[in-house]
């Protein structure tokens, strides 16, 4: 059973790679893989011990005294379990879409990119480059490559650069997240878990999160040549009928991104889930825009509300998501991820490689459960313990080091982070063809990074 769930989880990858040439969106392929990865579990899994179906009969509310039945209300319940995590941050993702989907309805984004003069393709790469990578430090690496796609389809007309560009972002947005408290899922365990604090993520891996942009950039600073062809603005009848005023532009935009700078915030002080204030901050946004746009007639004011904004938020995107949190959750369930952990820890004894490999890794699957494994593998040893165990202190160099590598190596394939997956779903980038021309670029800022990490404090 373990065996067969891993080989549909690569089947299903090799497919998600080959979207373009088998002809079937990843979508579909990634719905499949996540929702049969579960069956195959189920379906094959041994008997559940008597005795943990007779602690967990004392939680369920069903139970009748069928064991047939408490296996099945078992397994439901671990996929609750999962859904709980995999549900946030669809929620957390759709909001984000919505409100940045709102922002652009209203031309809020031409406040930047006005800004933007220089069509110079090696300019405009370190303007954007710069943007996102202290973008996703204050709100996070997801959000922030949303917020960013929306500005490239206003500043690049050819897709082909426009992918190249976006790749760039998601090594970027990879990058800025990993020295923020709130700007990775992973480090944002790590910082919740107590495994490390915010003064010690900040200036510990501010550096080498810097250098693993940098090296991409330069590398591109002597390759790429010639100026980006603006898109021609598009503008429909009803902008010259009732186009929105730079008020109206002005104010959506402050609010809009205030609401995603507000998320971390909220999530701090309440310690709820951040998809809760998400939700909150597109909450006030839309009854903003109801309040300013209620005396418009429906037709006008249609694509500037958030029901009709939502028309053209990418459902294949949410649903591939879906399917690849599905797949990852079961190989965790299956102990896959565990195994994977346990051996990293008995055949590389240095922490040095044993983090660069869970970055490596954290680009074929999540960083999340990876992270969390590594987190129940490795306990926070106590202050002033010596040896090995030196590594394991809170804010030790172990959970530095994991920060920066789980946050960081997933740029290496485009499904290997949040950032990626989301870019891969709205600009349908093909998986080989960021593997051919942006998967270098990042392991080699991955690795620069963490080369100067040790150099600074192995």
């Amino acid at each position: 059973m373990e065996i067969l769930i891993l080989v549909v989880f690569v089947l299903g990858y090799t497919f998600i790679a080959l979207e373009h040439p088998v002809h079937i969106d990843k979508a579909a392929t990634a719905l499949v893989t996540g929702v049969l990865s579960w069956g195959i579990f189920v379906l094959g899994a041994d008997l559940i011990p008597t005795h943990l179906l007779e602690s967990f009969s004392l939680f369920s509310h069903e139970y009748t005294g069928d064991p047939s039945l408490i296996q099945a209300i078992f397994y439901e319940h671990r996929l609750l379990h999962h859904m709980e995590e995999i549900a946030s941050i669809l929620f957390f993702l759709m909001g984000a879409m919505t409100i940045v989907e709102l922002v652009d309805a209203h031309e809020g984004f031409a406040v930047i990119t006005d800004r933007i003069k220089t069509k110079n393709k090696v300019k405009l790469l370190w303007i954007i480059g710069i943007l996102t990578f202290f973008f996703s430090a204050a709100l996070d690496n997801l959000t922030t490559t949303i917020v960013m796609i929306s500005l490239l389809r206003k500043l690049i007309e050819d897709k082909q650069t426009r992918w190249f560009y976006v790749g760039m972002v998601i090594v970027a947005a990879n990058a800025g997240g990993a020295w923020s408290p709130i700007g990775d899922v992973t480090t944002t365990m790590l910082w919740i878990g107590n495994q490390l604090s915010t003064g010690v993520i900040v200036t510990h891996l501010f550096i080498p999160s810097v250098v693993c942009l940098l090296v991409p950039l330069l590398v591109l600073s002597f390759t790429m040549k010639g100026e980006v062809v603006r898109p021609l603005k598009a503008e429909g009848l009803e902008h010259y009928l009732e186009p929105t005023t730079a008020f109206e532009r002005n104010l959506v935009f402050i609010v809009g991104l205030a609401g995603l700078l507000f998320v971390p915030v909220f999530k701090t002080v309440t310690h709820l889930p951040p998809f809760m204030g998400m939700m909150l901050s597109l909450g006030v946004l839309w009854m903003l825009t109801e309040i300013m746009h209620k005396n418009k007639n429906t037709e006008t004011k249609s694509h500037l509300s958030v029901v009709g904004v939502l028309r053209k938020i990418d459902v294949a995107s949410v649903l591939f998501f879906l399917g690849i949190l599905l797949a990852v959750a079961a190989l965790a369930e299956v102990g896959h991820l565990l195994v994977m952990a346990d051996w990293l820890r008995n055949q590389l004894e240095n922490i040095y490689a044993i983090n660069l490999a869970i970055g490596m890794l954290s680009s074929i699957v999540d960083n999340v459960p990876l992270v969390a494994a590594s987190m129940g593998m490795y306990e926070v040893a106590p202050d002033g313990a010596t040896g090995w165990e030196a590594f394991f202190v809170h804010d030790g160099r172990f959970w530095q080091f994991l920060a920066y590598c789980a946050g960081t190596g997933g740029s290496a394939l485009i499904i290997g982070s949040a950032a990626g997956v989301a870019a891969m779903g709205l600009e349908k980038i093909d998986f080989i063809w960021y593997l051919k021309r942006i998967s270098l670029l990042a392991i080699l800022g991955y690795f620069a990074g963490a080369f100067v990490y040790i150099l600074m404090f192995a």
